[in-house]
C-alpha cells in the first residue's frame, strides 16, 4: 500500500506544495511529472508551474496535479505569477538553476521553505558564465535544501555556499523492460530500414546538439569508421544550435553520420542499435546511459562528469575529447561479441542498483516532512 504523507492522517491539512520548472530540460520535465503522480498518491496537493507546453508534453493535470502557466523568463509578471502560485504553499520545490532563481525571486519577503534540484549544470562561457555563477550563489544560500542527483552536483552547491546540500538520484522515469537480443520485433525494426542501417551496425547518439556534448569529437571518430566493412551509420537524435555546423562537416567530409533531429521514441531507437554512443556525459545522470543499460545495448561513453558514478564497470569508458580512444573502443567492442553479451549483463545488474521512482518519490517526502512538520519543545 502506498503511504501517505504525515500531513494527511487524523483531519490534518494535506502538504500543498509547488513545483517550479523552466520547462527546457526533458529529464526535469519528465522527472517533476513522475513526482507529481508519487506525490499526490500519497495524500499530497501539488501544483506544477511551467510552461503551458510543458504541460501539454508530460500532463501534470493528468498526474493529478494543477497546472499554473509560468513562462521561463524570469520577467516581473512571471515572477508576479509565480508568487501568486506560492501564496498557500507550505514548501516550494523548483527544478534547475533558472527556474530556481524565479523561484527564488517570488518568495522573497516570505519563510516559504525553498527546495531546489540540480539535475545538470548549467553551461555558458565569458560573461554569461559569471552570471550563472551568481544566479548559483544567490539560489543555493537561499534554499533551505539544495538536492544533485550526482554527487559532484553536490559538491558543486556546498563550494557555492550551501547551508545543506544532499545527495538525490533521480529515477529514470516510466516502466522499464530488458530487450532481449534474439527479439527481433525489438532490436531490429522498422527504424533500422529508416535510418538506412539495414545490413550495417547501427551506432545510436541522443541529446541535444550543443557543444558541451561532445558531438565533434563523436565525428572526428566517424572519420575511423569510414575504413570499416560494412561501415556502421551513427544516428544522432536532438535539436540545436550547432545542427548546421555539424551537418556541414558531415558533407563536407562525407562522414557515415546522420542527423535526425528531435525524436520521442529514444527507447525505441536504442532498442534498435548495435552501440550507444556517449561522447561526454557532463554533470547529469546522463537519460541515454541509463536508457542503454536498462535496453541492454552495449554503451562507449565519456569518462567525465557523473558518467563513472553511474555506470561504475557496466560501459565501455574513454578519455573525455579522445576521438581516437572513442574509434578504437568503438572498433574493438563491435568486433568482441562476447564483451558485447558481457555489458549488457552487467548494465542490467548496474541499472538494479539505481533508485525506483517509488524510492526517490518518498526520499523527496522526506526532506518535505523534515521542512514543514512541527518541531517538539524539548
Amino acid at each position: 500500500m502506498t503511504p501517505v504523507s504525515s500531513h494527511s492522517p487524523h483531519g490534518q491539512a494535506p502538504l500543498r506544495t509547488v513545483q517550479v520548472l523552466g520547462g527546457g530540460n526533458a529529464g526535469s520535465s519528465a522527472h517533476v511529472r513522475s513526482l507529481a503522480t508519487g506525490l499526490v498518491a500519497r495524500g499530497v496537493r501539488v501544483t506544477v508551474c511551467a510552461p503551458v507546453e510543458a504541460d501539454h508534453a508530460y500532463d501534470f493535470t493528468g498526474a493529478g496535479a494543477e497546472h499554473v502557466h509560468v513562462p521561463r523568463s524570469s520577467d516581473p509578471a512571471s515572477v508576479a505569477a509565480l508568487r501568486q502560485a506560492c501564496t498557500h504553499a507550505d514548501l516550494v520545490h523548483a527544478h534547475g538553476l533558472h527556474a530556481s532563481f524565479r523561484a527564488v525571486l517570488a518568495l522573497s519577503g516570505r519563510h516559504t521553505p525553498l527546495v531546489v534540484t540540480w539535475h545538470d549544470r548549467a553551461y555558458a562561457e565569458g560573461a554569461r558564465a559569471h552570471f550563472l555563477r551568481l544566479l548559483e550563489r544567490r539560489v543555493v544560500k537561499t534554499a533551505a535544501v539544495v538536492l544533485g542527483t550526482t554527487s559532484t552536483l553536490v559538491d558543486r552547491a556546498r563550494r557555492t555556499g550551501a547551508r545543506d546540500a544532499r545527495l538525490a538520484a533521480v529515477a529514470l522515469p516510466g516502466p522499464r523492460e530488458a530487450f532481449e537480443p534474439e527479439d527481433p520485433d525489438r532490436l531490429r525494426p522498422k527504424v533500422r530500414a529508416e535510418l538506412g542501417a539495414t545490413g550495417r551496425p547501427l551506432l545510436m547518439a541522443v541529446g541535444s546538439l550543443d557543444r558541451h556534448r561532445g558531438y565533434d569529437t563523436l565525428l572526428d571518430a566517424a572519420r575511423a569508421w569510414r575504413r570499416l566493412d560494412p561501415v556502421p551509420l551513427v544516428a544522432i537524435a536532438g535539436e540545436g544550435p550547432l545542427r548546421a555546423e555539424l551537418q556541414q562537416r558531415i558533407e563536407d567530409e562525407r562522414l557515415p553520420v546522420r542527423l535526425i533531429g528531435r525524436r520521442d521514441d529514444a527507447t525505441e531507437l536504442l532498442a534498435a542499435a548495435d552501440l550507444a554512443l556517449l561522447p561526454s556525459g557532463g554533470e547529469s545522470r546522463s537519460v541515454l546511459a541509463q536508457e542503454a543499460l536498462h535496453a541492454r545495448v552495449p554503451l562507449v561513453a565519456a569518462a567525465c562528469g557523473a558518467v563513472p558514478e553511474l555506470v561504475g564497470d557496466a560501459a565501455e569508458l574513454v578519455p573525455a575529447g579522445d576521438a581516437e580512444a572513442l574509434a578504437d573502443a568503438v572498433v574493438r567492442l563491435l568486433d568482441d561479441p562476447e564483451r558485447q553479451e558481457l555489458l549488457r549483463d552487467k548494465g542490467l545488474r548496474q541499472a538494479a542498483t539505481w533508485p525506483t521512482e517509488d524510492e526517490t518519490v518518498a526520499q523527496v517526502l522526506s526532506v518535505y516532512d523534515e521542512l514543514t512538520q512541527p518541531r517538539p519543545l524539548i
